[in-house]
């Protein structure tokens, strides 16, 4: 049984045992975002990238994309961003701090919000290992366990993070200078929520903590545990676990729906897609309203390396960080999924904009805002078995996946087909 104890004892109440993804959480209300990784691991290539995602503010509010996650804007050891150095500092390798601005302006123009990429759990020095600048720290503020061992903090709260300083979050002036510098980074930049980058790194009473003093409109964390399939339940339990200790006030990415997906888009076993009591068997499944489904991002997948890419390329014009990829034959089967499932699904640029298919994506995007589906729309899996799954979701959209015949019937219309994939519409 879900460790979510009023989750459990509603579905227990009620009797569910079909396939419905109910928004059983009276504080989460439908929510219709459709959102946008917007850079990938080799963004930083093309300063400035905040002038990049300034120009394609029009394109991405037209595709019906309200959401746009940008990463790290602090000043970094790394170019991508995620080993902060001086983080009040907003100049970076994407571009300066006046750049970030006039995107975010530009993409609010559009209607499009804006989450930033916040790395809380550890820096790095200006010129070794913990010679801390703007804001100037001592060796107080780093985790008496970190791998430096000149830590004087006391133990690390949450998991360790070997390439740079873990950051003492028990901390009285560590904790004020989080929430006002998020706060600072909403007046100055113009963020209106946050990506928490590596949220397994401290106890999330603090993430919570800082959640709740900068007041985002839309707050999604990265918990990226170690996945099985084979036992894909411990592994959104986990998510679940992770949502309660929050008090369900910051979603995750629903890593569970990906690895259970990409298996069974890889070999046609859709019989993976549904649980065992008939419900979607990703995080979708239990918390929906709370899970961001997506294909890739910018460590599972590919980055550009310069020039396009095909779709069904498999190699070539890319650099591999690469570390758990979508099968990039099947990403708009993938795409089909997400897009017409509740959760709310992410977007990632190079498949919109590097790989051509900016097109299909967009249709998919259209079908879900006119169906009305939303993170916590009603499911019913028709069928998930070997080479086929079918679903009705919301009582006006139904999918198909794989390659075996079927269709909703009587009263519908076809309104997407693509490899592996058809959408219909009533």
């Amino acid at each position: 049984m879900m460790k979510n104890n009023f989750l459990a004892a509603f579905l227990l109440f009620t009797g569910l045992t079909s396939c419905q993804c109910l928004p059983v959480f009276a504080s989460q209300s439908a929510d219709s975002t459709v959102m946008m990784q917007g850079f990938h691991w080799t963004s930083w290539k093309k300063a400035p990238w905040w002038g990049e995602i300034r120009s394609r503010a029009g394109e991405i509010s037209g595709a019906g994309i309200d959401l746009v996650w940008l990463p790290p804007s602090s000043d970094s050891l790394s170019p991508e961003g995620y080993m902060p150095r001086k983080l009040e500092l907003q100049d970076s390798s994407y571009g300066t701090a006046a750049q970030l601005s006039a995107a975010v302006k530009a993409l609010h123009a559009s209607g499009v919000r804006v989450i930033g990429d916040i790395v809380l759990n550890h820096r790095v020095g200006v010129k070794n290992w913990a010679d801390f600048a703007a804001p100037a720290w001592g060796a107080d503020s780093v985790c008496s366990d970190d791998e430096w061992g000149q830590g004087a903090g006391a133990r690390d709260t949450g998991k360790g993070f070997h390439a740079a300083r873990d950051i003492d979050h028990t901390k009285g002036y560590i904790q004020n200078f989080a929430k006002s510098w998020l706060n600072g980074l909403r007046a100055g930049a113009g963020y209106d929520g946050w990506r928490y980058d590596y949220a397994r790194g401290f106890s999330p009473a603090y993430l919570l903590a800082y959640n709740r003093a900068s007041a985002p409109s839309f707050a999604v964390a990265e918990i990226w545990d170690d996945f099985d399939l084979n036992n894909t339940d411990a592994h959104r339990q986990s998510s679940v676990d992770w949502i309660d200790s929050v008090n369900g006030e910051i979603k995750v990415f629903d890593f569970t729906t990906k690895g259970i997906l990409q298996a069974a888009v890889r070999a046609g076993e859709y019989w993976r897609l549904c649980d065992a009591n008939g419900r979607p068997s990703g995080l979708i499944g239990w918390w929906p309203a709370n899970a961001v489904t997506f294909i890739d991002n910018h460590d599972t997948g590919p980055s550009p390396a310069g020039g396009k890419k095909n779709a069904g390329s498999g190699s070539g014009g890319e650099v591999k960080q690469n570390a758990w990829p979508f099968p990039s034959d099947k990403l708009m089967a993938g795409y089909a999924y997400i897009l017409t499932h509740p959760g709310i699904p992410c977007v990632y640029w190079p498949h919109f904009f590097d790989w051509g298919l900016k097109a299909p994506i967009s249709a998919l995007i259209k079908i879900r805002r006119e169906a009305g589906i939303t993170s916590s729309s009603a499911v019913s899996i028709v069928r998930a078995e070997q080479g086929l799954y079918a679903a009705l979701i919301g009582g006006r959209a139904a999918l198909k996946l794989g390659d075996k015949a079927w269709d909703p019937g009587a009263g519908w219309k076809l309104a997407a087909v693509g490899p592996g994939y058809a959408v219909w519409t009533k």
